[in-house]
């Protein structure tokens, strides 16, 4: 197979101008084309009404080495690279079968939990997979009891539950990870095995939407069981259990759970995400190395999804192939702070997605379809320990913390949110009404001035960042255009230190892993570090040292 990347096409055209354009590009007849299969299919969009689409096929072509060898100097033509995931080499059987034998645990099940539980009982090492709040219809039941009648349960919320948060999210399949060993690829093909469309092997911006993630995510679990392992449910781990190896160094030997038993662990990989608030109190009060790390805070902010349609993709707006429009907006404020949009959300909804009582945190979610009225995005500026919270690892938790407790009072006390219109916040007057722009959140929210619940140097840097984004996409001068308050959890506020092994830096046996402990921001990337991980403990188990499956503790890309 061959490579052939920067097929450029019009939008409308026709299924065999494909083939025939690969073919003029390889200088060879259609007929020597054998078969083709879309590799990445995206979208330009730089030219206003005069898009084109951009693919990237896989060829099977007739005496490929020539064909190769005549184009080696094109640099869009080069022998196709094999994704297939190169399972990791253990004697399972053996390992099961020693009268030593531990069964690895996974703390959280999230998409790193459940990624790294199902890579762990492919690999035959039967995991016991810990998840604090309920299975992911339960849990469907308790956050819509938030959205629909501010009713909250701590457990069983958009943050906790099987699924982890990004069950109620935009279900976006793509990072900016390094992912050299295509352990992304993976991750979407057990998610089409899961149930999820297969156009998400190839669209440039996959996603998959809330409904289809419940099910999908009910698919894994059944394969984990049936391959042996097994799941705890509304069950919370409450203390590390820790032993001085011959050594000297900590390591694990346990964990004390909620119900009140101890379940003996050589291997347990935290995957607890980055609202697990108490779990973090437990890891500093049982030694684990953490540190602070940066993280952003800011409001969503919603338009009219039609206006962002035409402002992107003008005349060509509606278009079946380039669906709900997106955008990514970056912007340097003069007091020094970055200002970005994050984790958009086309035709979308914003949602309550606070875990604990007297607070408001929002998030942004849509449907595969991204049919809603309106297009949400967070809007939020970065902070930074020792600048804007002591340089401590639980620090940014409780400026979290302190900053939701603030948008709760101020939204009325009742699980409302404050919200505000654009051009009220800009003017610097608080918002008695809204206008044109129904605000999507529920269980509702409160015309009201977001700088009371915002920190001042946020509020400056959003009331410079606005006007900036409405000269880049003239669809955020709307004036009545919503920001709902406010977005808190884009990622973990501190990180858990591991090395290279993949293990905390002290407390040998523990993996920590994930958007909450550092290392992702997203489904895909989170996902992808539960793999790694998964292989780091399998390797861990049979005895062998690999170095460099973890590439230390500064990885990962956020937001």
């Amino acid at each position: 197979m061959l490579r052939l990347t920067e097929i450029r096409l019009p939008l409308d055209h026709m299924p065999g101008d494909l083939t025939q354009t690969a073919a003029e590009r390889l200088n060879l007849p259609v007929e020597d084309i054998l078969s083709q299969q879309i590799v990445r299919r995206g979208y330009d969009a730089r030219k206003r009404g005069r898009i084109t689409l951009v693919y990237t096929l896989d060829l099977e072509v007739r005496d490929e080495a020539a064909v190769l060898e005549r184009m080696a100097d094109s640099p869009h033509v080069r022998p196709s690279p094999d994704t297939h995931y190169q399972c990791v080499n253990i004697d399972s059987g053996s390992l099961v079968e020693r009268p030593d034998f531990k069964r690895p645990v996974v703390v959280g099940a999230g998409p790193c939990g459940l990624l790294a539980g199902l890579i762990l009982a492919q690999l035959g090492l039967r995991p016991i997979i810990i998840e604090r709040g309920k299975s992911v219809r339960e849990r469907t039941v308790d956050t819509f009891a938030l959205w629909r009648r501010g009713v909250l349960t701590p457990e069983s919320n958009v943050q906790f539950g099987e699924g982890g948060a990004g069950t109620f999210s935009d279900g976006k399949l793509y990072s900016q990870i390094s992912d050299p060993r295509h352990l992304g690829r993976k991750v979407l093909e057990e998610f089409v095995r899961a149930g999820a469309p297969e156009e998400i092997l190839y669209v440039s911006k996959p996603h998959i939407g809330t409904f289809r993630l419940v099910s999908m995510v009910e698919h894994i679990r059944d394969e984990i069981i049936t391959r042996g392992g097994e799941y705890r449910f509304n069950t919370r781990v409450e203390e590390l259990i820790t032993e001085t190896a011959p050594d000297g160094q900590q390591k694990i030997s346990g964990l004390r759970l909620s119900d009140g038993s101890t379940l003996q662990a050589n291997h347990v990989i935290l995957a607890i995400g980055h609202s697990a608030r108490d779990t973090f109190s437990t890891l500093q009060d049982t030694g684990v190395v953490m540190e602070a790390k940066p993280f952003s805070m800011g409001v969503r902010i919603e338009h009219p999804q039609s206006l962002i349609d035409e402002a992107r993709f003008g005349s060509q707006a509606g278009s079946r192939l380039l669906g709900a429009a997106d955008y990514k907006l970056v912007h340097h404020a003069s007091n020094g702070r970055g200002v970005y949009s994050f984790c958009m959300c086309p035709g979308g909804t914003v949602v309550a997605a606070t875990s604990e009582s007297g607070s408001v945190v929002t998030n942004g979610m849509s449907q595969y379809s991204r049919a809603e009225r309106n297009a949400n995005a967070g809007i939020v500026v970065e902070l930074k320990p020792g600048i804007d919270y002591p340089n401590t690892p639980l620090a940014g938790v409780a400026w979290q913390q302190y900053w939701e407790k603030k948008a709760f009072e101020v939204g009325g006390g009742n699980y409302h949110a404050p919200a505000q219109r654009v051009g009220d916040f800009l003017a610097g007057r608080p918002s008695t009404t809204l206008g044109t722009v129904t605000p999507s959140y529920k269980p509702g929210v409160t015309p009201t001035d977001l700088s009371l619940c915002l920190p001042e140097f946020v509020t400056s840097a959003l009331r410079e960042a606005l006007p900036a984004f409405a000269g880049k996409l003239n669809a955020f001068a709307l004036e009545d255009a919503v920001m709902t308050g406010i977005e808190t959890r884009t990622s973990s506020p501190l990180r858990i230190r591991r090395g290279d092994d993949g293990q905390s830096i002290n407390i040998r046996g523990l993996f920590p892993a994930g958007e909450g402990a550092g290392y992702a921001g997203g489904i895909l990337s989170a996902a992808v570090d539960g793999i790694r991980i998964a292989e780091a403990v399998a390797h861990d188990m049979a005895g062998q040292t690999v170095h460099g499956l973890i590439r230390g503790d500064r990885e990962g890309v956020y937001g």
